[in-house]
């Protein structure tokens, strides 16, 4: 797996030195991990467990560290979590630390990571959702090159109708190179 970048952001692999950053700046944070889906980590162990899980096998495929190029600190991340070969589709999710938000990071690191998948993999859909009342999450999403969609694989697959999800997608062919 490569590395991408924007204007502001590095969003490389993780590596064991994004422990501190991580536990600081998001892992630990009931606000965001309970938004995302994850658990909240409560030591540096625990945190390091987690990037042995990120680094290592299917999980590590995907998935980079948001690094802020100004202060080379971790501040997210951004992954794949969700892949279907057989469509070519993948679902994206992505975390920004408390601090940082409101500066328009996680749009640039969702931008990024369109361009880089269109740019450099063989999906031809990429998707993602947030639940309504994630307004953080459903801007990002809405300012992004995405657009509103009824529904997403994951659904599809778990025979669901989203209900209080709000799901985007955007397709290579929409996508301007």
């Amino acid at each position: 797996m490569s590395s991408f970048e924007t204007e502001r952001l590095i969003c490389r692999p993780f590596s064991d030195s994004d422990a501190e950053d991580m536990l600081r700046n998001w892992a630990a944070d009931p606000d965001i991990q309970n938004e995302y889906g994850e658990p909240v980590y409560s030591d540096i162990t625990q945190v390091s467990e987690l990037l042995r899980e990120y680094t290592a096998g299917e999980k590590s495929r995907y998935r980079w560290a948001v690094v802020e190029r100004s202060s080379g600190g971790n501040i997210g991340q951004i992954a794949f979590c969700k892949l279907w070969e057989d469509c070519r589709t993948a679902e994206i999710e992505y975390c920004i630390g408390k601090r940082f938000w409101g500066k328009g990071y996680a749009g640039e690191a969702l931008a990024g990571l369109i361009r880089y998948a269109f740019e450099n993999t063989g999906f031809e859909r990429l998707e993602a959702y947030h639940r309504a009342e994630n307004l953080k999450s459903g801007r990002v999403l809405e300012k992004s090159a995405m657009h509103k969609t009824d529904t997403v694989q994951r659904f599809v697959r778990e025979g669901v109708i989203p209900d209080g999800e709000v799901c985007y997608c955007i397709e290579r062919y929409e996508y301007k190179l």
